[in-house]
Order: C-alpha cells, then sequence, then structure tokens
C-alpha cells in the first residue's frame, strides 16, 4: 500500500490550497482516508476523514473551511482548505484503513497506513 500526499505549499492567511491523496495496492473503496497534521513542537491531530461510504469527519478547528471529498475512480481523497489562518501551518498527512464500520475514524491509533507528508505554511 502507497499513500502519496501533495498540494501543499506557502501561501498567505485567508487563501485556499487543496491537498490530494493517491492510494494505490489496495482496495481503495473499501477504505477509509484520514488527513492529520502535524504543526513543530506539536502533537499531530486528526483533521478530517471520509469513510468508504462517504461519511465525513471534521475537527472543531476546521470545521466550514476544509471540505473532504474522494474519487474513487481516481483512487484520491482531497481536502480542500479555504480561509486559511497562521496556525493551520503544518505537514500534513493522510493515513487509510479498511473500512469495517461505515463511519470516518478519527483517532490516528486507528490507521494503519500513512503517507509521507506535505507542508503547508500559512504566512504573510
Amino acid at each position: 500500500v502507497q499513500l502519496q500526499a501533495s498540494g501543499g505549499g506557502l501561501v498567505q492567511p485567508g487563501n485556499s490550497l487543496r491537498l490530494s491523496c493517491a492510494a494505490s495496492g489496495l482496495a481503495f473503496d473499501d477504505y477509509a482516508i484520514g488527513w492529520f497534521r502535524q504543526a513543530p513542537g506539536k502533537e499531530r491531530e486528526g483533521v478530517s476523514s471520509i469513510s468508504s461510504p462517504g461519511r465525513t469527519f471534521y475537527a472543531e478547528s476546521v470545521k466550514g473551511r476544509f471540505t473532504i471529498s474522494r474519487d474513487n475512480a481516481r483512487n484520491t481523497v482531497y481536502l480542500q482548505m479555504n480561509s486559511l489562518k497562521p496556525e493551520d501551518t503544518a505537514v500534513y498527512y493522510c493515513a487509510a484503513v479498511y473500512d469495517y464500520s461505515g463511519d470516518p475514524p478519527r483517532y490516528a491509533r486507528s490507521y494503519g497506513y500513512w503517507g509521507q507528508g506535505t507542508l503547508v505554511t500559512v504566512s504573510s
């Protein structure tokens, strides 16, 4: 299983970015995908996740600003990030887990496969 996160970069506050997580080596339709982030000196935190049938979870800090979606034909999950803030600065990771329940897992310990991370920097 391979997960490739991409789309990070340097943006000004208030702007947008779209992250992509491309998966291979798994039956993508059957997997939940989660996005996590880790800022310097801080613990990793869950940002958003999407289950196999498309149910979603968002951390309170990103609700109304971030949107997660999946394209099963492309084996890819997207994280659209709008109204970015400096506190969104972090390395963003995507992760995958076989979806037994249909609910999007929100904790890192639930996930077995991880991508390499992409850096998002929000700064003026």
